[in-house]
């Protein structure tokens, strides 16, 4: 692929002045592609989770979003998709991208040798019957077409032990408990009835997570 049009005018200015420029297209021609290898996709559909981040205007936005291996699925040579949780409904990365589609996301495992994989693509925001099938769960399903596609190497990266699945993400025949947060008296008089009738505390409280 051509380095061209995958730098702006800062990077560019900043490669200059670190002697990078020829490191950095070398890196864009020959790391970069727009379609999934094999290594790619498995690490993706491997993952548990992964990093967005969005932006419109004055609002950039980076969230975590997290599920069972297999979440994310590979639905097209250089497409992704992954369910849109339960969450506070501030809908700041739904948001950002009704506005603008562009999003960077970040896949990588904390095992100090797995390489790290760099998405910028379009999202669209996707509430049919047939992607929602797709994903149980979903309140919506997220598609990236993604643009850019490059490994980025597991330096700095700690080895961090792996720990237990979460108890929220939703599976069949299973009902997730309802996070401590939603219990609290000043919140309650603020959720949706959905769920205002159904507070049940829980040992954790992850107010913030899967904020869509």
């Amino acid at each position: 692929m051509e380095a061209r049009g995958f730098y702006h005018e800062g990077m560019l200015a900043l490669q200059e002045q670190a002697d990078g420029r020829r490191l950095a297209d070398f890196l864009a021609t020959n790391a970069r592609h727009s379609e999934f290898s094999e290594r790619d996709a498995a690490q993706i559909t491997a993952a548990s989770f992964f990093f967005i981040a969005s932006s419109h205007g004055d609002h950039p936005d980076c969230s975590f979003k997290g599920g069972d291996p297999g979440f994310v699925r590979i639905v097209g040579p250089n497409t992704l998709e992954f369910p849109d949780y339960d969450g506070n409904l501030m809908y700041r990365t739904l948001g950002n991208i009704a506005m603008n589609p562009r999003v960077g996301l970040l896949f990588m495992t904390f095992d100090s040798k797995s390489y790290r994989i760099r998405i910028n693509g379009d999202a669209s925001i996707h509430r049919d019957a047939e992607s929602l099938a797709r994903h149980h769960g979903a309140k919506a399903v997220i598609r990236v077409v993604c643009r850019d596609i490059y490994p980025n190497c597991p330096r700095y990266v700690p080895d961090l032990a792996p720990t237990a699945r979460s108890a929220y993400v939703p599976r069949p025949g299973e009902t997730p408990p309802t996070p401590e947060w939603k219990t609290l008296p000043e919140v309650v008089p603020h959720l949706p009835q959905s769920d205002a009738r159904c507070a049940t505390p829980s040992s954790r409280d992850c107010i913030g997570q899967h904020d869509a």
